[in-house]
This record gives structure tokens, C-alpha cells and sequence, in this order.
């Protein structure tokens, strides 16, 4: 399963934490990291997720390579229309802060029916807002699970 995390290029400390521990949660989950790829909240969320174990995939706005933390760079040149592929890549998003450009991945996620859970986000109708990391992955999880049950550890064909 693939879950997209969004959320600003210029986080606060606060949000590069969860961001992490999010990363980490999803990786513990079986699961893979799409996201934008650059600094911030999608560097942090990268670095958590590969710090144990799991697989990040950056859909960069440019032609560059994005942070250290990637397994996967596509590189795109399509600027922020990018959001678009980020979030049709996925089976849920979370989303951690965030200004502007996460809004457009929202709307996006929503607009396509895509589950959109929250941490300290955008207040907005369709957004589930969450408490913890914990609580945030574990939905993201279970959503992405039903959307897809072929690609779910227990599901056919994989791990018993």
C-alpha cells in the first residue's frame, strides 16, 4: 500500500517530528512513502520511514533529486501540478501542517475520494483530524487496505 504524506517544504521543528514518526509508522506498516520529495515534512517523513526499513518515493516538482532520504525520484518538471500525481499515486493521505500547496493536495485527495487524515492541518469538511502519528497511520492503514486488499500483508499473495 502506498501513502502519500504532504505537508510544507518550510515546517516547524514540531511538525519534522511527526512528520518522522509518521514516516517510521507507515514503513512498520508494510507500507511505501510517496510524497513530494523535497525538504520539510517530506524530508522528515522520509527520513523516518527509512530509518526503519521502509521505502520512500519522491514525485519531485522539478528535474533535481530531491532529499537524501528518496529510494525513488521522478522527476517530473510539471511544478506544482505534481500535486496531482502525488496524491493519485496513493490509497490514503496524511497530511501533517501545511500552507498553501498541502491545501492543493487536499482537494485534490478529496475531490478523487482519496481518505485524508490530519495533523494539525487544514480544518476542512472531508479532513480526518487526528491526535497522534499513531492514529493518524493506522487509518491511513486501514484505508488503504480496503481500497486495495490484494496489496494488504494478509491479503492474497502476500506474506502469511
Amino acid at each position: 500500500m502506498q501513502i502519500a504524506v504532504i505537508g510544507s517544504a518550510d515546517c516547524s521543528d514540531e511538525e519534522y517530528r511527526v512528520a518522522e514518526a509518521v514516516g517510521r509508522l507507515i514503513a512498520d506498516n508494510r507500507g511505501i512513502v510517496c510524497c513530494g520529495g523535497l525538504g520539510g515534512v517530506m524530508e522528515a517523513v522520509c527520513r523516518g520511514a527509512k530509518e526503519a526499513g521502509g521505502t520512500t518515493v519522491g514525485i519531485i516538482r522539478g528535474t533535481g533529486d530531491g532529499n537524501p532520504y528518496l529510494d525513488v525520484v521522478i522527476r517530473t518538471g510539471m511544478g506544482h501540478a505534481r500535486n496531482v500525481i502525488v496524491v493519485n499515486s496513493a490509497d490514503a493521505v496524511i497530511a501533517v501542517g501545511g500552507g498553501y500547496g498541502t491545501l492543493s493536495e487536499i482537494a485534490i485527495a478529496l475531490k478523487t475520494g482519496k481518505p485524508v487524515f490530519g495533523l494539525a492541518t487544514w480544518n476542512i469538511e472531508g479532513v480526518v483530524a487526528c491526535a497522534t502519528p499513531e492514529e493518524a497511520v493506522s487509518l491511513a492503514v486501514r484505508a488503504g487496505r480496503q481500497s486495495h486488499p490484494s496489496r494488504s500483508p494478509r491479503g492474497p499473495g502476500g506474506p502469511a
